[in-house]
């Protein structure tokens, strides 16, 4: 009896592990399933934000022989001045590259991007620059990004600093650099940058702060004008704060230093 007793228990614990080792499979199986279905679904997901992606791109080429309408910062600055329920128009004018003063462009270049001839878009040393003007100036870095960089990032982007973002900005970057001059890189940039509350552009600009042309900058208003790049809305001319005073008088100082630029613009 014993040994039937035994032979019963054996067999009762050799079906409960089939039984076990079954549901094991099954959840196995189940998630493989789950597993391959989430791939499948990574992979729609990766392809169809692709097919946005290049749906949606940029024209950069279109840049060769036409001056934008209009750019992302406008917009984002037009929908922040709805929002609020303020005026949202913008101060915009286009104008060439040879109704720009020669001041200006020097002014801006050695604000934001001295080496902007030589480089083809990046520039390691635009970083070593940022850290030695907050540190003369005393205020906190600017970005180190080069004026090809902004020139994508003010058209098309935003001001996120997400990975994606940064992605986006490096390709177009190197679009503009691929497919434009150099100068007519700064021809844009010079005419969509920033310059104060809702001002854009360098006639925009000069017409609002000096009553002028663009192209009749004097030095010293193109240094001011230059100055305000890395915050347009509370550094501009007529502006009293220290930190943007210094940065006029930097700029200034290193518009001196650079006259070999005056070959190149």
């Amino acid at each position: 009896m014993g040994g039937l007793s035994d032979n019963a228990g054996g067999d009762a614990a050799h079906t409960r592990d089939v039984r076990d080792q079954g549901r094991g499979r099954a959840v196995k199986r189940r998630k493989r399933r789950w597993m391959a279905k989430l791939v499948g679904l990574l992979i729609f997901g990766t392809a169809a934000w692709l097919a946005y992606e290049v749906w949606t791109w940029p024209d950069v080429s279109a840049l060769e022989r036409r001056a934008p309408r209009t750019s992302a910062f406008m917009t984002r600055y037009a929908e922040q001045q709805r929002a609020a329920r303020r005026d949202t128009r913008v101060a915009y004018t286009w104008v060439a590259y040879d109704a720009i003063s020669p001041n200006l462009k020097r002014a801006v270049l050695v604000a934001e991007d001295v080496n902007f001839f030589s480089h083809r878009g990046f520039e390691l040393q635009e970083v070593k620059n940022a850290v030695v003007a907050a540190i003369e100036e005393q205020h906190a870095p600017r970005g180190a990004s080069t004026i090809t960089q902004q020139l994508a990032k003010n058209l098309w982007l935003s001001p996120s600093r997400s990975p994606v973002r940064k992605l986006r900005e490096s390709i177009l970057t190197w679009q503009l650099e691929r497919t434009l001059h150099k100068r007519r890189i700064l021809e844009l940039y010079l005419n969509v940058a920033q310059f104060g509350p809702g001002i854009f552009g360098a006639e925009a600009a000069s017409r609002r702060y000096f009553g002028k042309r663009a192209a009749d900058l004097d030095q010293h208003e193109a240094a001011q004008l230059a100055a305000s790049l890395p915050r347009p809305t509370s550094w501009h001319p007529g502006a009293a704060g220290a930190g943007y005073q210094r940065h006029v008088a930097s700029v200034l100082r290193r518009m001196d230093r650079a006259q070999f630029l005056i070959r190149l613009i």
